[in-house]
């Protein structure tokens, strides 16, 4: 996200940034990564070594992409910006997602509300987390960008699994990475639910430019076809800190309605 350039905007979110501090600290945005999650149980797994949990999960994440790709679904994005419990601002599309027979991505939008965000601007690299990151599917391919850390087992909502925490091994520069924490199912070793956000974040080097943030997302995944765990819903309820105001958003994903593409 980028904050709009508007020097009485600033001043008017400023004091509106200063009646927000005044409220209790439950008011300001913060993604639940906890929610559903159970007891960490910190012992290693009991019949498998943790390198190969992170070696199937990479094979059967890679399975999943690729099938991703012979099916139709629809996404469903509605950003909002808040002071207090009141939206001050909104974008909200719903788009019909499929592919070519090339893997090439398809986007159909059936519905596009005129955008009343004034405090913050989506930018390419926004439109990105909602098609990769907050969807990541973490392939074999992917895995070696990433240093991978077991955390412990924990029964998440009425699954079993692996927790990890995970980081980019090195930034390179132009390429842009996922950073948190991972759930993957202990049965299916597929990613189930993901906590984080997207990085590198851009803090502005000359005064006249922008910073780039985004906010920490929490995505869950559900079983399509009894095979494979696709993305289902993203949620993120995170305060973004600029240098003039702080801004409360609140952001949620929906894929659904995943259909086979037929002959394919």
């Amino acid at each position: 996200m980028k904050r709009f350039h508007n020097s009485f905007l600033a001043a008017l979110n400023l004091f509106l940034l200063i009646l927000v501090l005044l409220q209790p600290v439950r008011l300001l945005g913060q993604t639940d990564c906890e929610a559903g999650n159970g007891l960490l149980n910190f012992a290693p797994p009991a019949s498998i070594r943790v390198e190969e949990v992170i070696r199937k999960f990479g094979i059967a994440e890679s399975t999943t992409k690729q099938a991703r790709l012979h099916y139709t679904y629809k996404q469903e994005v509605l950003v909002q910006t808040l002071s207090g419990k009141d939206v001050t601002g909104e974008f909200h599309e719903l788009t019909k997602v499929s592919y070519d027979e090339k893997g090439r991505r398809k986007e159909d939008v059936t519905f596009a509300a005129q955008s009343s965000l004034h405090e913050i601007a989506l930018t390419a690299e926004d439109m990105e987390d909602i098609r990769v990151f907050m969807p990541l599917l973490l392939t074999s391919e992917d895995l070696p960008q990433y240093s991978l850390t077991y955390a412990g087992q924990q029964h998440v909502d009425d699954l079993d699994t692996y927790e990890f925490h995970m980081e980019p091994k090195k930034e390179e520069k132009g390429k842009r990475y996922f950073q948190g924490r991972i759930w993957v199912d202990a049965q299916d070793f597929q990613i189930v639910k993901m906590c984080g956000k997207s990085g590198p974040e851009k803090l502005p080097v000359k005064k006249k430019d922008r910073p780039e943030l985004h906010p920490t997302f929490v995505t869950y995944r559900q079983l399509v076809d009894g095979r494979f765990w696709f993305p289902a819903y993203t949620r993120s309820d995170d305060t973004l800190h600029f240098k003039a105001e702080s801004i409360h958003m609140r952001e949620i994903i929906k894929y659904s309605g995943y259909k086979r593409a037929g002959g394919r």
